[in-house]
């Protein structure tokens, strides 16, 4: 159950990013220490992202729901577990497609 608390916080940790970027008035900056980057439409591309972060929170939190069901020390954990990083790399993947859509020539 502590499991599943801990794992909730983090889903909603990635939702208050989606509601500060839905709500920000400059591009938003996706990576860490990278400068946001010139888009067309600033809300537009703002929307998209923060979309993108709220999936990404829902998905993950769909990942943590079997750790209510199992027991300590299940090898289906493992599982959980590398389901985040490939979770992961469609998050940056889509935000790529966004990114080429919206980026100013």
């Amino acid at each position: 159950m502590m499991g599943f608390i801990i794992w909730s916080i983090v889903a909603l940790m990635f939702l208050f990013i989606a509601a500060v970027t839905w709500r920000s008035r400059k591009p938003a900056a996706f990576f860490t220490g990278v400068k946001p980057p010139e888009v067309r439409d600033v809300r537009k591309y703002n929307c998209a992202v923060a979309v993108l972060w709220i999936v990404y929170a829902l998905l993950f939190e769909g990942l943590g729901i079997p750790l209510l069901f199992l027991e300590q020390n299940k090898a289906l954990i493992a599982v959980i577990l590398l389901g985040v990083p490939i979770l992961t790399i469609g998050l940056v993947i889509a935000y790529q497609v966004i990114l080429r859509r919206m980026e100013k020539p």
